[in-house]
């Protein structure tokens, strides 16, 4: 039989299926979750997908209608035009070529975890959006020459201070209606004490704004009430952008290879958005009014692919040397204009980016930590798809942008996946008996007993847990090789004839196949962990330190794995177990932090231009500090600390102290 490559978005799972098989087969098979509540039989419609269409270079797979059998009557009764287009049911379309396949949020069984909660933030209110209420005099004949307009920037002047103030266009468009609505008192919203960009009838004191990250895999949005600088909603989706490519560099050779490309990830990027302001602000919702017009102040961080595609620039240019932005200063755009459904006249204030390749979101993570508030030296590290770094105190910080891969997150793994239920997010290995014991999302405790496992894959946390641990057990010897003399059946050849460790063996898992980690997959981490030290070190270098005070790991990524598993990996250089934390989502709390406190806009400016982008690709050592650090932890750097904390545990691994 003819077997075809299916790859799956946005959980990254793929495979070759054979010829013939139906795309709800191929995900059942590749331990996708698609809702097939009909059992197949094509009468519920829940199973419905995407088709994504053109050449996908990073995948090398040309996705096309064709290479799937023809719609069937069944599909036509089911897909409607508010589907939007390529849409087919999985349980009636049968393969025939190659194929790249979305599944909507709707249509998953297994819902994607995004984890990004918002933390206690301490900072001063004085966001950029406030409220004012206003009473003026109900007019009469001898105020014939005094236009509403002009009576509320008199009041405003008079009563508040705010001089010079001007109208939105469209805003003012409404004051007549507004101030009779009222009864002539009416809530004035103005913007950075120069824009009134809302009016409405009577007093109002709620004010919300919504602070957005938006990373290359997960989005998330945070609704804060504007008055006490609490979070009161967060919702979050995986970027709908991924099935264009699962990394930066992939969707800039999307933009570039597709005449619409760009214009397919803006528009992806803004529905999306518009779904996150449609479920946070749900609560919000006034006089048959969409929540989203409640919401009057908008910022937003990401790296700078993603900024510039939200913005409709250009990618190309940052995609080549010497990687130049179209802007690097912050922006502010009106909601309008690109099409985020908040109050239409607010603006989306666009935090600042640092360089080609280190964007916002790192300005965001600048902006929360402060290294340029600190004595101590403190490597921040951004764990994700593309692995952002900063490294200083108040004297001086660096950053620059490694290009990681998406092995973290679970792609380019054979049985990788996101952070789903059913993945193995956490794993344990026994030196001595090479018996791995392991944690599945969405089952409370360590696995126990087999037949109540049902794992799927393994997350990007699992992924690191589980080298380092081969590592710690004598599985993988430090330079990432397989030794293949143990007296274990987990240790074997797979069906190509390469090693491969099991974790989960075929009845543990809902896949019907052993779960295992591959040689390729020990490759894949070793060249992302690889990255980051070289990143560090080539830092390290250039700033004159040869010590570590901290390492503080942000992004959601960075607050689920194991640091220990991280240190023994050799991820970052060797400090302290202690001093090695994890902050959340710096980068989102740097987009709150700017919400409420307009002083951190001009603060993310100022320290964006300030700190000294490093470009460890040109670098003269990076290929010599890279190859380097591809060893586990590390081919010639000690690390006394990890050498102590595994001497105390009796773990039989030399390490260099």
């Amino acid at each position: 039989m003819k077997k075809f490559k299916v790859i799956f978005q946005p959980s990254g799972r793929r495979g070759e299926i054979e010829e013939g098989k139906t795309l709800l087969e191929a995900a059942q098979a590749l331990g996708v979750d698609i809702e097939a509540l009909c059992g197949s039989k094509k009468v519920c419609g829940k199973c419905k997908v995407r088709i994504e269409e053109g050449f996908f270079e990073k995948d090398n797979i040309e996705s096309k209608m064709e290479h799937l059998s023809p719609l069937t009557d069944d599909e036509k009764e089911h897909l409607k035009p508010e589907d939007g287009p390529g849409m087919r049911l999985a349980c009636a379309t049968e393969i025939h070529g190659d194929v790249k396949v979305f599944v909507p949020e709707r249509s998953r069984a297994g819902k994607q975890i995004v984890r990004k909660a918002a933390k206690e933030l301490t900072i001063a209110l004085d966001p950029a959006v406030k409220k004012y209420n206003l009473e003026l005099p109900q007019p009469s004949l001898h105020d014939m020459t005094t236009g509403d307009m002009e009576r509320v920037l008199s009041f405003m002047e008079k009563e508040y201070g705010l001089r010079d103030l001007y109208f939105d266009y469209m805003t003012l468009r409404e004051l007549q209606e507004v101030i009779r609505k009222g009864e002539w008192k009416i809530t004035v919203t103005v913007w950075m004490d120069r824009e009134i960009i809302k009016v409405e009838p009577g007093f109002v004191e709620p004010s919300y704004g919504l602070a957005v990250d938006v990373g290359t895999t997960t989005v998330v949005g945070y609704l804060c009430d504007l008055n006490t600088g609490k979070v009161i909603n967060t919702e979050s989706m995986m970027n709908p952008q991924v099935p264009y490519g699962e990394d930066v560099m992939s969707r800039i050779t999307y933009a570039m290879t597709n005449p619409d490309g760009l214009e397919k990830m803006q528009k992806a990027i803004i529905e999306g958005l518009n779904e996150i302001v449609e479920r946070v602000s749900a609560d919000l919702r006034t006089n048959g009014k969409n929540g989203g017009s409640n919401i009057t102040d908008m910022t937003i961080v990401f790296n700078t692919a993603m900024h510039h595609i939200f913005l409709g620039f250009n990618p190309e240019y940052i995609g080549r040397s010497p990687f130049i932005p179209a802007v690097q200063k912050a922006l502010n755009i009106k909601a309008r204009d690109i099409g985020v459904k908040i109050n239409p006249a607010s603006y989306i204030h666009v935090l600042p980016i640092e360089a080609g390749f280190v964007g916002a979101d790192n300005v965001g993570v600048l902006i929360a930590e402060e290294p340029y508030n600190q004595d101590e030296m403190v490597l921040i590290i951004d764990i994700g798809t593309n692995g952002e770094l900063l490294l200083g105190n108040k004297d001086k910080v660096y950053s620059t942008s490694c290009a990681t891969g998406p092995a973290f997150e679970g792609a380019q793994i054979k049985f990788g996946m996101r952070a789903a239920p059913g993945a193995i997010e956490k794993i344990r290995i026994d030196p001595e008996t090479k018996e791995p014991q392991y944690k599945v999302i969405g089952k409370a405790d360590w696995h126990t007993h087999l037949q109540e496992i049902n794992a799927k894959g393994i997350c990007g946390s699992g992924i690191i847990d589980a080298v380092a641990e081969m590592f710690k057990a004598g599985i993988i010897d430090k330079s990432g090789k397989f030794k293949m003399d143990l007296e274990t059946p987990r240790v074997r050849k797979g069906s190509d004839g390469k090693p491969e460790y099991v974790i989960a063996w075929a009845e543990e898992t809902s896949i019907g196949t052993d779960i295992t980690i591959t040689q390729a997959d020990v490759r894949a981490l070793q060249l992302a962990k690889g990255a980051l030290y070289a990143g560090a070190k080539l830092m390290m270098q250039r700033i004159g330190i040869k010590t570590l005070d901290r390492v503080i790991l942000a992004g959601a990524f960075g607050s689920y794995i194991d640091k220990e598993s991280a240190l023994t990996l050799g991820m970052f250089p060797d400090c302290e177990i202690d001093k090695v934390y994890a902050v959340g989502n710096a980068a989102g709390d740097g987009a709150r932090m700017a919400l409420l406190n307009r002083s951190k806009r001009t603060e993310a400016d100022e320290k964006a231009r300030w700190v000294e982008f490093v470009e460890i690709a040109v670098e003269p050592e990076f290929e010599k500090e890279f190859m380097m650090a591809m060893h586990i932890p590390h081919m010639k750097d000690k690390f006394p600390n990890l050498k102590g904390l595994l001497e105390s545990r009796n773990v039989p691994v030399t390490i260099k102290g």
